[in-house]
């Protein structure tokens, strides 16, 4: 039982009450409802409101968690129709969790407003009871930006009146960051996020880019990249029925458009969420993630509105399926083996596509009073609905046969640490060792020329592999990818896929030399280098002939001959954790 784990490490705060006489049950109506649907909630209010629900209702708990970087810590809202336990939340009866996450952009706060609509209405029976689904809910995940309210940060969105702020206490996107996990929101949500693993994830946003008359898109995980049966449930089930199931209550939802600053009627692909998004990352773990986007320039109210009204439609689908999802996930943790193929890297299909009926407004180009320069006006006395090309299918351009296990070097506790936050197992050589081993070096990778969000990450990694009989130490890691996070290891240990922890960083000291040459003392060493080794010799021959930058060039021709003697260091560009098929 995963979760009967779940809060062994937390504290409890609130407790609820099984003899609360319903005359003694305070008013649960939000700020959002007060206010005419104009305000949302300050942090601490949001969290009064959740503690005092929970002392009212014994299926309502809220617990604490790890900190924040803003110093304070995430809270933990539980609702389980079988009630609230004395000193740990239990599951002896085995249910599907679904984890809601709310305030990851503070600015965006409709969600944070829906969910405390939508755990009251659970606990005070408006709506069925689930039964075989927990709801989790992260009040506010970006406490430090809640906390930064302010008026007018949002430029493009219709209220509420007051907000938070996109960036966290240390101004990093959160949805950016779950992979390379430089804050401390990160590591909490990890926390939560494996204690829980929950078959279901929705995380709630508001939109930006383009008009058009829906209140309500939704951005599920790529199907394709999900793969197996879970992404062809995703794709052929849950996404379709969703928005069925919502147009018969006429909340007419879409695809998140995906545009900006362009006519949405042109035609657009699906968002690729890779591992760095919420959803890319709880995909690496099976789970069936949606992002909800409501669209900033509706009125509050009616995102809001929308936003509760998606999250019982979701609950809904999830009750049904329960059984189904819960068969799905375990076949999905066994889908990849050693020596199987894993995609690494993505790319749009334009072979298969779908066609949406779009309801947008007109958009025409016109001079900017301002620059004089094109641009686009949208129409919103004009309506239309159109048929839409949709592009949301995606094929992998990149593959890598997967090893039974990785070794880390014992001076990179970092990536381990990373590794062990995120639920994968990790054994520790206890004497040295020799083995058969790929490694890999860096041939070429590309680099970040501005800074995006705290890195200048690396993307178009190549490498080239040997193997190599390497040596082990004492206190080596070793990483099996026979284990349920196989994805996780993959994606981030892999220095090709896209959000590897090569790619954000975390290895760019092999990327330079530690030691070099004096050009007037290895001249006359390379001069007898060459001498002694006679095919070197003749492929810098042919190698000035041609290349004619080379050529031209003696610093890089010396370098060249360094790099083939015994002096180049053997740690250049050799990335450090190898690989054992």
């Amino acid at each position: 039982m995963r979760l009967l784990l779940l809060l062994s490490s937390i504290v409890l705060l609130t407790q609820a009450c099984d003899s609360k006489q319903e005359s003694n049950t305070p008013d649960f109506t939000t700020l959002f409802e007060t206010s005419g649907g104009m305000q949302t909630p300050t942090y601490p209010e949001v969290i009064a409101y959740y503690k005092e629900l929970a002392a009212a209702y014994h299926t309502v708990s809220i617990y604490t968690m790890g900190l924040t970087d803003s110093g304070e810590p995430l809270h933990l809202v539980v609702y389980n129709n079988e009630g609230a336990h004395s000193s740990h939340f239990d599951n002896p009866n085995g249910k599907n969790v679904l984890l809601v996450n709310n305030g990851i952009h503070p600015g965006e706060s409709d969600g944070i407003d829906a969910s405390m609509m939508f755990i009251r209405d659970l606990a005070e029976g408006v709506i069925k009871a689930p039964t075989k689904t927990i709801i989790a809910v992260i009040p506010i995940y970006n406490i430090g930006g809640a906390l930064n309210r302010n008026s007018g940060s949002r430029t493009n969105q219709n209220g509420p009146e007051e907000y938070g702020f996109r960036g966290n206490a240390r101004n990093y996107d959160l949805n950016r960051d779950f992979i390379k996990a430089d804050t401390k929101n990160t590591a909490s949500f990890a926390q939560i996020y494996q204690q829980l693993q929950p078959e279901w994830f929705i995380d709630n946003h508001v939109s930006n880019g383009a008009d058009y008359q829906y209140t309500l898109t939704h951005l599920f995980t790529q199907h394709n990249k999900l793969g197996g049966a879970l992404g062809n449930y995703i794709h052929t089930t849950l996404m379709p029925e969703l928005e069925d199931s919502l147009a018969l209550k006429n909340w007419d939802i879409t695809p998140y458009v995906n545009v900006f600053n362009q006519r949405p009627e042109l035609g657009f692909s699906q968002f690729i969420d890779h591992p760095r998004y919420s959803t890319g990352y709880t995909t690496l773990f099976n789970t069936l993630g949606m992002m909800v986007e409501t669209h900033m320039l509706k009125p509050y109210k009616n995102r809001v509105e929308g936003t509760y009204e998606l999250m019982h439609t979701f609950l809904s689908i999830a009750e049904r399926d329960a059984e189904k999802i819960k068969t799905l996930k375990k076949e999905a943790i066994q889908r990849f083996q050693a020596g199987m193929e894993y995609p690494i890297s993505w790319e749009l299909d334009s072979t298969q596509t779908t066609t949406l009926s779009f309801k947008g407004y007109e958009g025409t180009i016109e001079n900017s009073e301002i620059t004089g320069a094109k641009r686009l006006k949208y129409h919103r006395d004009q309506p239309f609905t159109k048929p839409l090309t949709y592009y949301n299918y995606f094929k992998p351009n990149q593959s890598v046969i997967i090893p039974r296990f990785y070794v880390i070097p014992r001076g990179y506790s970092t990536i381990v640490e990373l590794l062990k936050m995120n639920g994968i197992a990790v054994e520790t050589m206890v004497k040295d060792s020799t083995l058969q081993a790929e490694v890999y070096h860096i041939k070429n990778y590309s680099t970040a020329s501005e800074a995006y969000e705290g890195h200048y990450p690396h993307y178009n990694t190549q490498v080239r592999t040997v193997s190599e009989l390497i040596q082990l130490h004492q206190g080596d890691y070793l990483i099996a990818t026979n284990q349920p996070g196989i994805r996780y290891i993959l994606e981030t240990l892999e220095p090709s896929a896209i959000d590897s922890f090569f790619n954000w960083n975390y290895f760019d000291p092999i990327l330079q030399q530690k030691e070099g040459f004096s050009p007037y003392v290895w001249e006359d060493q390379a001069l007898q280098f060459l001498k002694e080794n006679p095919a070197i010799d003749a492929e810098f021959k042919l190698k000035k002939q041609q290349d004619l930058n080379f050529s031209g060039n003696w610093y890089e021709q010396l370098d060249w001959i360094h790099r083939q003697s015994p002096h180049y260091e053997t740690s250049h560009l050799r990335y450090p954790i190898v690989r054992v098929r």
